[in-house]
């Protein structure tokens, strides 16, 4: 009996549990698997998903991972995420609304990870130094280190690698001239943690993304008095209330008082800067690592998975790409890893991949707006789900391009509106409270709606 394949996650969020959860599957099918471990440098699984109050370093001396806030609540359909072998209702046992706080998605998840046994692969408080792909023996060797017990562990060897340890945790912080005299706070949108601190006063926003909208709606939300967004290239766009501007971009900072690039200028207490995220790999030998801004088809991935510079077909990454899709995108790459491991999938030969990989980046280069975005990712869903036997129809574009209308209608509302479930074709319930309103995020007062 050949001795059993080694494989390492890197990583417990949504996408390393995919992984698990794949295998489990096939470990509850009778079939033989590979020997797994996970590790993840926090105290508990979730990814980004785990909350923690903690910013900048925590008790480890390690870079705090977790970018989420207190009042976060999903910003788009949960019908488009919704895992079709464990539907919201099947976990709640009940049809709840569309959009989500924050606690409600992390319980539907770890629903679906407890239904396995998949715990018992993670090794938690476990951070990867250094993973080295030596090409002699085929093989990865990875430096551990135990924070718990504050030492390296022993190299190991492992004859697959997937990374899955995301790529919104290390900021990406801009600097502007006068920043360092500005006498309010200024923050990385990673390090937001709730928006009380900010009520009353003027906030300035630099970005204009998903995290700038969001963060300039959560403090309306909580009492700010004035936002003011400041875009680099094109401003959002939306149908903002009167509290909410955009300005060009920050050219300068003077005290208190602001600069842009339009001649403009304004007062403002606090700055909030939302302006993205690096992908950063450092523990990973120079020719395995990703290095990428995020878009959609990162280059030198087959199908968007698979790292085709090094590593001979044995290294993955999950989740890497600009995101409409997430968990059930993620669970299709992971089911596609999966299968490449087991040895169910094969891949073709060096030159078929590199022309796949070519011909995404060129549909790609063509995308003109999010509608197009959407039907992109879609395609790309579709293919990697049938490339790995996935079992199920993934296409949720129509709730995308429906969401994308309602944003623009009104971006103070379309949280409140209703989808219907792919799956279980179920409309959602209404909230009992508008999101704007609702200000008790629990998951106990969010579930409290009649269906």
């Amino acid at each position: 009996m050949s001795k059993a394949k080694r494989v390492c996650v890197i990583g417990a969020g949504p996408s390393g549990m995919s992984v698990l959860y794949h295998f489990n599957k096939l470990k509850e099918q009778g079939k033989e698997i590979p020997e797994i471990t996970c590790f993840d440098k926090q105290s508990d699984w979730g990814g980004l998903w785990k909350y923690s109050w903690e910013t900048g370093i925590d008790q480890f001396g390690e870079p705090v991972h977790g970018s989420m806030y207190r009042g976060l609540w999903s910003n788009g359909p949960k019908e488009a995420l919704e895992y079709p072998d464990y539907t919201f209702e099947d976990h709640f046992k009940k049809a709840i609304p569309s959009f989500p706080p924050r606690e409600v998605l992390f319980d539907y998840l770890k629903g679906r990870w407890t239904k396995g046994d998949l715990r018992h692969w993670v090794r938690f408080n476990h951070v990867v130094r250094q993973v080295t792909y030596n090409d002699d023996t085929d093989d990865f060797s990875v430096v551990v280190k135990s924070l718990a017990e504050d030492k390296d562990l022993p190299v190991q060897k492992f004859d697959y690698l997937i990374v899955a340890s995301g790529h919104f945790s290390v900021p990406s912080v801009p600097s502007f001239p006068g920043i360092e005299e500005f006498p309010g706070r200024v923050m990385h949108s990673h390090d937001f943690r709730n928006a009380y601190q900010f009520q009353g006063q003027t906030l300035l926003v630099v970005g204009s993304s998903y995290s700038a909208e969001d963060i300039a709606l959560q403090n309306l939300k909580y009492g700010a008095k004035k936002i003011i967004c400041s875009y680099k290239t094109r401003p959002m766009g939306f149908k903002w209330p009167p509290e909410i501007t955009e300005r060009p971009l920050l050219t300068r900072i003077e005290g208190k008082t602001v600069h842009f690039k339009d001649g403009t200028t304004a007062d403002v207490d606090a700055i909030i800067l939302c302006t993205g995220y690096y992908f950063h790999f450092p523990f990973l030998e120079e020719r395995l690592r990703l290095k990428a801004k995020n878009i959609l088809y990162p280059a030198g991935m087959y199908k968007n998975v698979l790292w085709t510079e090094a590593g001979n077909n044995k290294f993955f990454y999950i989740g890497m790409q600009d995101q409409y899709y997430t968990y059930t995108m993620f669970d299709a790459q992971a089911k596609w890893t999966v299968n490449c491991i087991t040895g169910e999938l094969k891949l073709p030969d060096k030159e078929a991949m590199r022309k796949d990989i070519e011909k995404w980046i060129a549909k790609m280069n063509e995308l003109k707006d999010c509608h197009d975005d959407i039907n992109f990712q879609t395609e790309y869903l579709v293919d990697i789900a049938k490339n790995a036997n996935y079992g199920y129809d993934l296409d949720t574009a129509q709730q995308f391009h429906d969401w994308e209308h309602h944003k623009h209608e009104d971006i103070l509302t379309y949280r409140d509106r209703s989808h219907a479930s792919k799956f279980t074709g179920t409309q959602s319930p209404i909230h009992h409270s508008t999101f704007m309103k609702a200000l008790d995020d629990s998951m106990a007062t969010f579930l409290n709606t009649k269906a």
